[in-house]
C-alpha cells in the first residue's frame, strides 16, 4: 500500500504532495509503533509462561483466567459509562485492565496445554 492508497482509505481525496507525504509518516509510524507494542507484550507473556503461579499473581485477585477476563470486561465497560473528568483519572486503571485482558485470554486458550506440557 503506497501513500495515495492508504490516504484514501483514510477518507482522503487530494493530491497534494505534501499531505500524501504527511499521510505516508502517519503510516509508516503507526506501523512501527504496532510492532513495539507486539513485541511489549510477548515479553509480559513469555515472561508469564514459565509458571501458573506467576500467571495468577498477575491476574489478581481474580482465581481463574475465566474470571480475570469477566473482571477487565466488567471495567472496561464502566470505564465507558464514567463522565471525561473521571475517565482522566482512572486512564492507568484502563491500561491495566486491558493489559490484564489480553493476558488473560492468552492464558485461558493456551495456558493449560503449556502447563501441561511443562509438568510432563
Amino acid at each position: 500500500m503506497d501513500a495515495a492508497d492508504f490516504a484514501r482509505a483514510c477518507g482522503y481525496t487530494g493530491d497534494s504532495p505534501a499531505l500524501l507525504e504527511a499521510f505516508e509518516a502517519i503510516r509508516r509510524n503507526g506501523i512501527a509503533q504496532a510492532r513495539l507494542d507486539h513485541f511489549r507484550r510477548k515479553t509480559v507473556i513469555d515472561e508469564l509462561k514459565q509458571t501458573e503461579l506467576l500467571f495468577l499473581a498477575a491476574i489478581g485477585p481474580a482465581l481463574s483466567a475465566h474470571e480475570a477476563v469477566e473482571d477487565a470486561i466488567r471495567f472496561i465497560a464502566g470505564w465507558r459509562n464514567m463522565p471525561r473528568w473521571r475517565q482522566e483519572r482512572r486512564l492507568p486503571d484502563l491500561a491495566r485492565a486491558r493489559q490484564q485482558l489480553l493476558i488473560a485470554r492468552f492464558f485461558r486458550r493456551y495456558g493449560h496445554g503449556l502447563w501441561a506440557k511443562q509438568a510432563a
